[in-house]
């Protein structure tokens, strides 16, 4: 995800610390939306690593809904991750989750490319949907979220996420995902999530691709480094494994100015998404607000 609206929106972080006596100190402090991490991408810009912390963080404006960000550790991945938890308001709880899967050079925090909140809480505030919680979590900077050498965070969606999720109270008993969603590389990583779920016999209910690296020449993607090969690639490649995530429901969305435009309409043609949207727009963050909304509703539609 690269570029961004010239405006910066600036939004408001509360941060909740526990004080001595055991009640919570807040401290808010003033951030830009649209900078540092957000404007990562498949053009190889890293963004600032986030400081790290134990305690929840809190990103929100009114009505505008709410990030909270918290730090655990991952046994598959061999480190502490983030989990950012972006929710239509502060009081929301007990709410099923949609996985996002952040793009490549990205993070947690970055994962939405754009407003995420603001367009969860807007679509639940005029009853498009039934509230629901997008949960992102720090995957690799260029790992196409499957097995490295040392790093599986595949592994860590599929067997560590349930128990993060069910321990806050999101996701059902189980901490069970009900869709997955991604941008970019992560877009890439949500139909090989979807995929493995269907291998277990518990599959999602709806994929979100919004424009997903679905790269059509192994020339290009070994450039990544992220495959061992081109047969490994291949064999995770959702232009090769058109059918394998099951009957869950497809909604994908990308810029005509789009490096991965390509690969987008040839699984339009071949596939046949529910949803099939293209339009104008880059592969930055003025097109993720664009579609974002639509998104949510898409994902809001297939709630359990």
């Amino acid at each position: 995800m690269q570029g961004g609206n010239s405006h910066r929106r600036v939004v408001r972080r509360t941060v909740l610390m526990g004080a001595a006596a055991g009640a919570a100190a807040t401290v808010t402090l003033g951030v830009t939306a649209g900078s540092g991490a957000l404007r990562h991408a498949e053009k190889g810009v890293k963004p600032p690593a986030p400081a790290p912390s134990s305690t929840p963080v809190l990103a929100s404006a009114p009505s505008r809904g709410v990030m909270r960000v918290e730090q655990v550790r991952s046994a598959y991945r061999r480190q502490s991750v983030e989990i950012a938890t972006f929710l239509p308001s502060n009081t929301s709880k007990d709410l099923p989750v949609c996985l996002l899967l952040h793009g490549r050079f990205g993070n947690a925090r970055s994962a939405p490319g754009g407003d995420l909140a603001g367009a969860l809480a807007s679509a639940v505030a005029k009853g498009h949907v039934k509230p629901f919680a997008f949960v992102a979590v720090d995957g690799g900077a260029n790992t196409y979220w499957h097995q490295q050498q040392n790093d599986n965070p595949l592994a860590m969606l599929l067997e560590e996420i349930p128990t993060w999720l069910a321990e806050r109270g999101l996701g059902g008993p189980e901490g069970k995902p009900f869709a997955v969603s991604g941008i970019s590389m992560g877009g890439f990583g949500a139909f090989l999530y979807a995929r493995r779920r269907q291998e277990r016999r518990d599959p999602v209910r709806a994929i979100a691709a919004i424009s997903p690296a679905l790269i059509t020449s192994w020339t290009e993607m070994s450039k990544r480094k992220a495959f061992r090969d081109q047969a490994e690639w291949a064999s995770m490649d959702p232009l090769r494994n058109l059918d394998k995530h099951g009957g869950a429901k497809v909604g994908m969305w990308c810029g005509t100015e789009d490096s991965f435009i390509t690969g987008v309409r040839q699984y339009i043609q071949r596939a046949r998404p529910v949803v099939a949207a293209t339009g104008p727009g880059g592969h930055n963050q003025v097109f993720y607000n664009r579609v974002l909304p639509d998104v949510v509703r898409f994902v809001g539609r297939h709630i359990p």
